[in-house]
């Protein structure tokens, strides 16, 4: 099949898809009409590509054709020029065609839940893990993406034990799916007094968010405990058991939530929380054979994994899944992380695209 026989058969399909979105028992459907509309908006692009592709290809042939037959110089010339203006285009539409083409994790457009947990290194990871909320917190208001604390549990210094964050936007998870790993961090703590240079380290996951249509949990299932809630809140956090800790009995998965100002809302947060972590281990098994053959940790999410390291002697900050360096660590560290996910990306999509041709 050429390039443009896949092009056309991906348009013949958005057709159809976009004459199903509009028949009654698929409304009728919500599976399914979420369903097509994701797949709806994933051939949207590529269909508005192709036209001016085709566009692009009809004026070469019409100069091509003109060049061959026509007797006036100037005419011939003018042919000349046009070829010439037209045969990049081509190429570089070509090449982001391709891109499009490569296939994408259909999990990438939803939103998700971020957490952090300190790793080794005791308090001073505890101080980290909270630099790092700060750091993404920064980078989700650049983006204009809306943030809500599920829950958080302080350390001793003020830091955090752990802390987890629904992130809700545009492409949210196949932007922040980098992410996920050991981010390890080296320098003086404040908690050392002989002035020498600590390693400590955090843990990051990012989970896609999965509503009721890709995890259903049975009632009978979870086990649901309450708990006077700690921290933050004054008197009513004391005087009411509104924190809520769910445990799938199935998974032994636990979820705590205490953050929330009832224990109905705590519940609702635990239980989004639960059905990212299941559905999680699940694409985790699923997608143990794919990171096996490609040999990567560029988007594998395989936590044990040392991803990052913040440098703070050298004001460094390298990723070592790709190895890239910037000497900006206070930026960084101020949620200017762009430039890493913008690497990551491009190397995950050439290693998709190497998949697709061989």
């Amino acid at each position: 099949m050429s390039f443009v026989d896949k092009l056309n058969a991906l348009a013949q399909r958005f057709d159809e898809v976009n004459d199903l979105l509009m028949q009654p028992e698929v409304s009728a459907d919500p599976p399914r009409a979420i369903r097509l509309n994701r797949e709806y908006k994933t051939l949207l692009p590529v269909v508005e590509a192709r036209a001016r592709y085709l566009r692009l290809l009809e004026n070469e042939t019409e100069a091509r054709e003109l060049l061959q037959n026509e007797k006036d110089p100037e005419l011939k010339s003018m042919a000349k020029e046009e070829l010439d203006r037209l045969l990049p285009e081509l190429e570089v539409l070509e090449a982001e065609i391709k891109q499009l083409l490569v296939p994408k994790d259909p999990e990438d457009a939803k939103n998700a839940v971020l957490e952090i947990r300190a790793g080794t290194g005791g308090d001073e990871a505890g101080l980290f893990a909270a630099d790092l909320f700060r750091m993404y917190a920064r980078y989700l208001d650049e983006k204009g993406w809306k943030y809500t604390v599920l829950s958080a549990t302080e350390g001793t210094l003020g830091g955090y034990k752990e802390v987890s964050v629904e992130v809700s936007g545009e492409e949210v998870y196949g932007t922040l799916k980098y992410e996920s790993g050991v981010h390890r961090v080296q320098r003086v703590p404040a908690t050392e007094s002989q002035g020498r240079v600590h390693t400590s380290a955090a843990t990051v996951a990012v989970l896609p968010e999965a509503d009721e249509l890709d995890v259903q949990i049975n009632d009978t299932d979870i086990r649901k405990d309450t708990f006077r809630s700690s921290g933050a809140g004054g008197q009513h956090v004391n005087k009411t058991e509104s924190g809520v800790r769910l445990t799938h009995l199935p998974t032994n998965t636990v979820v705590e939530c205490q953050d929330g100002r009832s224990q109905h809302q705590n519940y609702d947060q635990a239980l989004k929380v639960l059905r990212a972590r299941i559905w999680d281990a699940a694409r985790a098994e699923r997608d143990k054979a794919i990171s096996e053959h490609r040999k990567s940790l560029v988007s594998t999410g395989d936590r044990s994994a040392k991803i990052r390291t913040y440098n703070y002697p050298q004001g460094r900050v390298t990723d070592h899944r790709i190895g890239f360096t910037v000497y900006n660590l206070p930026e960084v560290m101020n949620g200017q992380i762009h430039k890493f996910i913008e690497e990551l990306q491009v190397a995950e999509n050439a290693e998709r695209l190497k998949e697709g041709t061989e």
